[in-house]
């Protein structure tokens, strides 16, 4: 499914950025190399997310495709059930977070929180050029360790497969596409944006 496809966009109850309504997590993925200028462009954007102090306490563990290698290597991280589809990928990641400031070792709270904005960051890069992610939380955190040599002041968090979305005729495994042509579901702001009390919907959400 190329993409930016109407299949996939999602009908929001408010309007917002395409580039948002656009964006999904595919499991089929065209089995071809993202590009350097792409893969350090989608990595630019992570590097100018927002964090606490601006700790930036994100590092990305690259894997590309026509390394076969290392991109096997990092393949093993995944749990069983994310390798079979994410062997498409043209890029794997693990993210990593530094668990402590650096201006004080004291404990980042949020350090995970940042990574997650980084992350954010690098989908919709991904989306502006033409590719797509998915986030894992399906990873193995001991071999990461392990096969990645990860200081203990360190921890792995998520992995990412990014790369491109095949074209609707392309020969795809029909369990994948059956699972990327699903309808793409959330809450309704209502749901999870309160006032004045815990599950008090707020007003403004009607």
């Amino acid at each position: 499914m190329a993409a930016g496809n109407d299949i996939k966009r999602a009908q929001t109850d408010i309007a917002i950025e395409q580039l948002f309504a656009d964006r999904w997590s595919p499991y089929a993925f065209d089995p071809r190399p993202v590009e350097d200028e792409k893969l350090l462009s989608v990595l630019e954007a992570a590097r100018w997310a927002p964090s606490s102090f601006n700790e930036q306490p994100w590092s990305f563990i690259i894997a590309r495709r026509q390394d076969t290698e290392g991109f096997d290597r990092m393949l093993g991280c995944l749990l069983e059930g994310n390798q079979g589809w994410a062997r498409n990928a043209g890029v794997l990641m693990i993210t990593v977070a530094q668990k402590n400031f650096s201006r004080n070792n004291k404990p980042n709270r949020v350090c995970e929180h940042d990574i997650g904005l980084a992350a954010a960051n690098l989908t919709l890069q991904a989306m502006a050029l033409g590719l797509h992610s998915h986030q894992m939380g399906g990873i193995d955190l001991t071999k990461c360790r392990h096969t990645y040599k990860i200081p203990q002041d360190y921890d792995p968090v998520t992995g990412i497969a990014l790369g491109y979305v095949p074209d609707q005729s392309a020969d795809v495994d029909p369990e994948m596409a059956q699972r990327d042509q699903a309808p793409r579901a959330r809450k309704p702001l209502s749901d999870f944006v309160f006032e004045d009390a815990w599950q008090q919907s707020a007003a403004v959400t009607g």
